[in-house]
Parts: C-alpha cells; sequence; structure tokens
C-alpha cells in the first residue's frame, strides 16, 4: 500500500487517487449544502427535500443503464477530467441561482444534469485503474481506493455539516465546486498512452452503431438480467431482501435528518456528526466482517443484522426522542453502521457466488435499478407521510419492521434451505 501510494512508478495512480478522495470529498460536502439549502428557506419540509434528492437518484434510471458502454468508447481520462470541470461550474452556478430566481426549479435541473455527469465518473473511474498500476498492485489500488473512499465520506460529513452550519449553502456550494476543480487538476496530469483519444470523425462514423447499441444490446442485456434475476432462486431471494432493506433505508433517510434537526435544533452540524459516527460503523463493520464473516452462513448474518439494526434504530429514536443526549445517540449511530454494514457485503458476495460469470455484470446492472427504484418510492411515501405523521413514529414504525422481516427472514430461510456459505463448494 505504502508503495502504491508513493513510489514514482505509481504517479499516475496516486494522482487518480488524490482526485477521487478530493471528489468523493467534495459529494459529502455538496450533500449537506442540499440539506441545508432546503433547511434555509421557509418552506423547509421533508417533502421539498425528498423532491430535491430525487433529483440526484433518477440519473441511475436514465443515464447509468449505457453510461457504461459510451465510456469503454470515450478516452478515460478524458471522461473523468470533462466530469470533473463540468461538475464544478454547474455546482458553482446554483449560488446565483438565489440571486436571480426565487424558484427552486433551475436547481432542480441543476442537481440532475451534475449526477449525470456523475454516472459517467464512476464507471470511468473504476475503468481506468489497471491502465495506471501493474497487474500483481490491481487487488491492492481497488481496496485502496474502496478503504480511503469510506475515509473521505466520514471526513466530508463532518467537514460539510460544520461549514454549511457557519458558512450557509450557498458557500458550501462554492467550496464544493472548488474540490471538483482541484480533483480535475489531478486527472489532467495523469500521463498514460492517447491511445484512446476520441476522434470525431470516428464518432461521427459510429453514431449509428452507438444508437443500435442502445436500442438491442443494452435494452436486451437489461431484460436478461432482470430475467435472470426472477428465475434464479437464491438472487431472488437476495432482490426481495435488499428490496425490502432499500424501502426501509428510502423511508429512513429523509425523516430521519428532519428528525435530527428537529431534535438538536441545528441545521447541518449535529446530523454531520451522526453522519460521522454511522460511517465510521460502516467502517468498522466491514472491516470485521470480511475477516470473521466466513464463520457465518449468509442468511444468518443477513438477518441477524437487519434484527439487531432494526433494534439499534428504535434505540436511536427513542432515546433521541426523549432525552436528546448527543453522546449517546453518537455511540448508537457508530453501533447501527457496525451491524447494518455487513448486510451489503453479504448481498454482494452471494450475488457473485450463485451468478453466472457472464451474467454478473447484467446481474448487478438490474440490481441497482431495482435498489434505487425501492428507495425512491419509499423516500416519497415516508415524506408525504412525515407531513401527517410525527417522525418519530415513522422511525419507530421501520425500526419494528427491520426487526420483523429480519425474525421471518431466518425461518424462512432454514425453512427453504438456503444454508450455503459463500464458497462455491458450498452452493447449493
Amino acid at each position: 500500500m505504502i508503495k502504491l501510494l508513493w513510489h514514482k512508478e505509481n504517479r499516475n495512480f496516486q494522482r487518480l487517487w488524490w482526485g477521487q478522495i478530493i471528489s468523493q470529498f467534495g459529494d459529502r460536502i455538496h450533500q449537506f449544502a442540499l440539506v441545508g439549502l432546503i433547511a434555509e428557506r421557509p418552506d423547509s419540509s421533508a417533502m421539498n427535500l425528498a423532491k430535491l434528492l430525487a433529483f440526484t437518484i433518477l440519473p441511475v434510471f436514465i443515464i447509468q443503464p449505457f453510461a457504461g458502454t459510451f465510456v469503454d468508447r470515450w478516452n478515460r481520462q478524458t471522461t473523468l477530467f470533462v466530469c470533473d470541470l463540468f461538475r464544478g461550474l454547474l455546482v458553482l452556478t446554483i449560488p446565483f441561482c438565489f440571486i436571480y430566481w426565487h424558484s427552486m426549479v433551475p436547481i432542480y435541473g441543476i442537481v440532475f444534469l451534475i449526477f449525470c455527469f456523475s454516472r459517467f465518473y464512476v464507471p470511468a473511474k473504476m475503468s481506468i485503474i489497471p491502465d495506471l498500476v501493474k497487474a500483481d498492485n490491481l487487488l491492492m489500488a481497488n481496496s485502496l481506493v474502496s478503504t480511503t473512499g469510506m475515509i473521505a465520506f466520514v471526513l466530508g460529513c463532518a467537514a460539510g455539516g460544520f461549514l454549511v452550519n457557519a458558512y450557509g449553502a450557498r458557500n458550501g456550494f462554492i467550496i464544493d465546486a472548488g474540490t471538483f476543480f482541484i480533483s480535475g487538476a489531478f486527472v489532467f496530469t495523469i500521463a498514460i498512452p492517447r491511445h484512446l483519444t476520441v476522434n470525431k470523425e470516428r464518432l461521427l462514423q459510429s453514431s449509428h452503431e452507438i444508437v443500435d447499441t442502445i436500442k438491442t444490446s443494452i435494452w436486451e442485456d437489461m431484460a436478461e438480467g432482470f430475467k435472470y434475476l426472477i428465475q434464479h432462486r437464491e438472487i431472488r431471494f437476495i432482490i426481495n431482501i435488499l428490496f425490502i432493506l432499500l424501502s426501509a433505508a428510502g423511508s429512513v433517510y429523509v425523516v430521519i435528518i428532519v428528525f435530527i434537526q428537529k431534535t438538536f435544533k441545528s441545521v447541518t452540524a449535529d446530523l454531520a456528526i451522526m453522519a460521522i459516527f454511522l460511517g465510521a460503523g460502516l467502517f468498522v463493520g466491514a472491516i470485521g466482517y470480511g475477516k470473521w464473516g466466513k464463520k457465518f452462513k449468509w442468511y444468518n448474518t443477513m438477518f441477524g443484522c437487519l434484527i439487531l439494526g432494526g433494534i439499534m434504530l428504535l434505540f436511536f429514536t427513542v432515546l433521541a426522542h426523549f432525552y436528546a443526549n448527543l453522546y449517546l445517540t453518537m455511540f448508537l449511530a457508530f453501533i447501527m453502521g457496525i451491524v447494518i454494514g455487513p448486510i451489503f457485503i453479504a448481498a454482494n458476495t452471494v450475488v457473485h457466488v450463485v451468478s453466472d460469470e457472464k451474467m454478473r455484470g447484467k446481474v448487478f446492472s438490474a440490481l441497482e435499478i431495482v435498489i434505487h427504484f425501492a428507495f425512491l418510492v419509499a423516500m416519497f411515501v415516508s415524506s408525504w407521510l412525515s407531513e401527517f405523521i410525527e417522525e418519530y413514529w415513522i422511525l419507530s414504525a421501520v425500526s419494528v419492521i427491520f426487526i420483523l422481516v429480519g425474525l421471518v427472514g431466518l425461518l424462512r430461510a432454514k425453512k427453504n434451505g438456503l444454508k450455503f456459505a459463500f464458497s462455491p463448494d458450498h452452493v447449493a
């Protein structure tokens, strides 16, 4: 790891690494700036926050299905640089919208465009890594990118929450734009062969081919992926669980933000503290499960963690509501992160094990759409309910659902014979 970060032969990877760290750091500032933007408005509500956040999710359905196809055709370094540049410029326009418009409509459009560029940025970033490191360093490079990305998440939450709380949402967007420009500068200095540089004539000649690819292979692959999900028993089981889990997460996401703001009488500062400890818990849970997870059957892990996650969320909600003790809720957020983190790792590992090698890309693409759809719908439903029901009761109800799903899931898994562990030798 030290060699990757400091050795001269890995200088290009180091520049990408610094760029993506700064970019992810900026993403968290952007997220808190959006929360602060809604909180500063006189019509602030959970539903208005849900509307704004919906435009960060919609690109998953519109852009993500074919983003990878175009990324493979373009120069990846150029794609990363252009995405950073335009995201920075777009973020920079948001503060000026306050001056010329009182409507949120222009901001909805800008946020949507920002996250459209992000859908190209992510596959380009992951695809360029093998071009920057030797084959024997690839696993370490991916591990380093993932691990430090979580650290950037925690630090970005800390900085974003306090910066927006101290200087307002408008200045938060300006700082966020700066992080995109810095990230783009690092990417620009990467020195790799230009054999993948975009050729305008070649693009014009292949335009019909690209359109045909979107009309045929992309949509056919997606349909094939969904069909595979439905027909495969274990994957279908995972889909059901993740759908429920992401529905619960969507129900909690906006409501818990408003709940924390009302409970601790702040816009983003206390929210940032909770996010820091939740992120730290997710980090610890991921590391711990990576080391000891093979000792447990996958369904015991997923449903056991659902039960524990529901209990911790219930404790968090009740104690925060009645006592509003910041230190206690920080501790509960940390523990909640530890017990929830392994669920996604277990789910992804099961999909890896039971999926046909040629179907994994289609499966994960379809899975991404399913879970984001569950999250989006649940977010709007819970936000609408919060207009009539106190946030405390919504969070309590979701906690109970977590616990019940975990208990029923354990019983059904054992009854249906889903007893295989992670090794392919154990797959039924």
